[in-house]
């Protein structure tokens, strides 16, 4: 039918989660399957990436099956093919473009290698009604940046972290404690019967004249205050969850409110004809006091906060598929040859500078 939407396929595997969807690009969502192996890896306290790869040549056929099976929609049906390309455990992220390149090549479609972290930086436009450009918080478990978005493939790097990201803090800081994985979701359910304010701990950067983020001085504080308190058998753990969470809630403020002012600074015409997005995406924009801490700060600078909904926050395929939709709106020729290697790096602004003393990070 001539009315109907151009349907892609997404797959997304560059970590832990063999994930696939089907999504139109008059943005219904007809199905956004994942097949988690955070059973997996739990007992090793975080991903193996041999475990993960092995999982994901398991999971993927079925995880497809189930997706088309959910939507109704047969293969014969799909317009194009997308998968993450990169970053990522490039075992994973080989998986899933081995398959995607096979589906469209089998029925001659087009094929998306699509950046996860564009995925990320997209998602929030398949959930509200945004237009470019607006200002990017990204912050999963491995990423943490600061970015103008002014469309696909159009990005402008204000920061980013310059050692662990706010996620692996999450992580790390959990198997210290041993409250669980994964790190994130462990550390707010325990801070929920905590007291922020009980112990101190550092906010790196805080009032830097950069956006750029730390968080490895707050892991090796929070370590060296749980030894102090005696151990995880003695220390009030959701004291300590609570004050971490609360540390690195005000970090994340603190160099989005930086990024701020640079954005308006950047869009001045943009920013005066209607009020500017923060858009936080990400796994840990799932957590709600850091989303309560960046609302506040969104609004005493004068910006709207968009946040997708948890399901397309975590690592997912419907934001893979959007992802290439965008491209395909934009330009329809857009779609990539089937000899595009996965890449384990992948900056979105590739022209950004490294932190200062540090390399670069994906």
């Amino acid at each position: 039918m001539a009315d109907r939407p151009y349907i892609m396929l997404g797959i997304e595997s560059s970590c832990d989660e063999t994930a696939a969807a089907i999504i139109g690009s008059d943005k219904t969502i007809f199905a956004n399957e994942i097949a988690s192996q955070m059973a997996k890896h739990a007992e090793y306290g975080g991903v193996v990436p041999e475990v993960a790869a092995r999982a994901h040549l398991e999971a993927i056929d079925m995880v497809i099956n189930q997706a088309l099976q959910t939507a109704g929609i047969e293969l014969a049906n799909i317009d194009a093919f997308a998968a993450t390309a990169g970053p990522g455990l490039i075992g994973g992220v080989a998986v899933g473009t081995v398959t995607a390149k096979a589906l469209a090549a089998a029925r001659q479609r087009p094929y998306y290698a699509v950046n996860h972290l564009e995925g990320h930086a997209l998602s929030a436009r398949l959930a509200d009604s945004i237009e470019f450009p607006y200002l990017l918080l990204l912050v999963s478990g491995g990423h943490t940046q600061l970015l103008a978005v002014a469309g696909p493939g159009r990005y402008h790097r204000y920061g980013t972290t310059m050692d662990d990201a706010a996620g692996e803090a999450f992580d790390k800081c959990a198997k210290i404690m041993g409250i669980g994985y994964p790190g994130g979701p462990a550390i707010e359910d325990a801070a929920r019967q905590g007291d922020a304010k009980a112990i101190a701990l550092p906010r790196p950067l805080k009032g830097a004249d950069h956006c750029h983020f730390s968080f490895s001085g707050l892991k090796t504080a929070l370590a060296n205050r749980l030894k102090q308190l005696g151990g995880v058998e003695q220390a009030p753990l959701h004291d300590l969850a609570a004050s971490l969470q609360a540390a690195i809630a005000d970090c994340l403020a603190d160099r989005s409110q930086r990024a701020m002012q640079q954005f308006i600074d950047d869009y001045p015409a943009d920013c005066s004809a209607t009020p500017p997005v923060l858009v936080i995406a990400g796994g840990v924009a799932a957590n709600k006091y850091i989303y309560a801490r960046l609302a506040d700060t969104a609004a005493k600078n004068g910006f709207r906060l968009s946040v997708p909904p948890a399901a397309l926050c975590t690592d997912n395929a419907a934001m893979i598929a959007w992802a290439a939709l965008e491209r395909h709106h934009q330009n329809t020729a857009d779609s990539d040859d089937f000899d595009f290697a996965p890449r384990p790096r992948w900056p979105l602004d590739g022209k950004a500078t490294p932190p200062p003393g540090r390399g670069v990070r994906a």
